[in-house]
């Protein structure tokens, strides 16, 4: 290597180390800014923290009822009659096979003796289910759908394919309950999706409008950076990271408000579903959802530290 090529890399090696130095330094002292006014910096980030807490909280109550409804046992489920003729190695038999089938996640088999037994528990006719001379009632099986939440029209597709075995006498599926459900799912996830876009946009405003009273503050101090010569991208540099900084604090108090409220609503739900012998158990937050959360909340605050000082820019000089 030559002596040229030696002080080339040395002068790029140089160049990289001050450019990440300068950018170090405004990385921390952005954050300072925001220590220096902790009780306006806290007012902001609070406003932020509920604003993107609110529908992160929606998308997660769209997800407990989903994994509700999977583990309900009357969820999604297909009660298929046997015809009166269909023995009990039969019945199995036919178990078996559906169990195999890619679309069936669970089958239940009830027997005639098992049906009889809670229906005498049941009803009180114990003295008159006595007389009869035989079991009338057929061989039942209970097909849950491997997918909980599929779409009602699978689940009537699944139901006609039922229907048509040779075995069976009668399937029936609460289709109603179902896309009740579905369609009350589905405007929960339409609301959360309308409450995001309002609410990432109320993020933007927020930023941008406290960026833009920090801008006014600072405005002679940027007017001297411009006279001795310093470029757009120089002043527009703390702003951005102040806008990370809000992003990124906004976030992280969003995911501290709603593993609070999970925490404090974890008990109760686990004390409602041992009233209905469920397992169901409050799902909280995933790893990667936090880690979007944050994601896209430092997109917002950069995005929106980045459209104010664009707008002061674009007021005093064309950008570079």
């Amino acid at each position: 290597m030559s002596k040229r090529q030696r002080k080339a890399r040395f002068k790029r090696r140089f160049s990289l180390s001050g450019w990440l130095v300068r950018h170090a330094q405004v990385f921390f002292s952005s954050l300072g800014r925001l220590a220096q006014r902790p009780l306006g910096s806290f007012m902001t980030l609070s406003v932020l923290g509920i604003a993107i807490a609110l529908p992160l909280g929606l998308h997660l109550l769209v997800g407990n009822l989903q994994q509700l409804a999977g583990n309900w046992d009357g969820a999604a489920s297909i009660s298929v009659f046997l015809k009166d003729d269909i023995g009990q190695q039969q019945a199995l038999k036919l178990v078996q096979i559906l169990e195999a089938r890619p679309d069936i996640g669970q089958v239940e088999h009830i027997t005639p003796d098992q049906a009889m037994a809670e229906f005498r528990q049941q009803s009180g006719f114990g003295s008159a289910l006595d007389l009869l001379d035989h079991n009338p009632l057929p061989h039942v099986l209970l097909v849950q759908p491997a997918d909980p939440n599929a779409a009602s029209g699978k689940i009537e597709a699944l139901l006609n394919d039922l229907k048509n075995l040779p075995e069976v006498e009668l399937a029936l599926a609460d289709m109603q309950w179902v896309e009740r459900f579905q369609g009350i799912n589905r405007i929960l996830q339409r609301i959360a999706l309308l409450l995001s876009l309002l609410l990432a946009l109320a993020v933007l405003l927020i930023i941008g409008n406290t960026i833009r009273l920090e801008i006014q503050s600072r405005r002679d101090e940027i007017e001297i950076i411009k006279l001795v010569g310093g470029s757009n991208s120089f002043v527009r540099r703390p702003f951005l990271y102040e806008g990370f900084w809000y992003g990124l604090l906004g976030g992280s108090i969003a995911l501290v408000l709603i593993w609070l409220a999970s925490l404090s609503l974890r008990g109760p739900a686990r004390r409602l579903a041992e009233l209905y012998q469920s397992s169901f158990q409050l799902g909280g937050l995933d790893l990667a959802t936090a880690t979007t959360v944050l994601g896209l909340s430092m997109l917002l605050g950069i995005f929106g530290a980045w459209l104010a000082v664009n707008q002061h820019l674009g007021t005093t000089e064309p950008g570079d």
